[in-house]
């Protein structure tokens, strides 16, 4: 089964872990959001993490979003997560980690 984890690598919540299963993750500022970020900055609804079956890889996608959703420094619409990719959404930075 695929598992991976979004670490928070600044701020104020820098270390902080999040397990990444098979449902879809949702990040923001909305309470109701999977992962819950508090940033002016960013959408109440930002971006989505899924597992892919047909490629078997985790994707990220932006939800529209004003300010958009970098990964490893390029804003995208939406691409495969790769172990050790940084993601950016607003002034918060993620490591993405794949889990055995």
């Amino acid at each position: 089964m695929a598992r991976a984890a979004l670490t928070i690598q600044n701020g104020g919540f820098e270390g902080m872990s999040y397990e990444l299963g098979l449902d879809a993750t949702v990040i923001g500022r909305n309470p109701n959001t999977d992962i819950t970020l508090l940033d002016e900055g960013i959408s109440r609804e930002h971006a989505i993490i899924e597992f892919d079956d047909g490629s078997d890889a985790f994707t990220i996608e932006d939800l529209q979003s004003t300010n958009g959703t970098k990964v490893n420094g390029k804003r995208i619409r939406s691409c495969s997560l790769a172990d050790g990719d940084e993601i950016v959404i607003g002034q918060t930075a993620f490591c993405f980690a794949l889990r055995d």
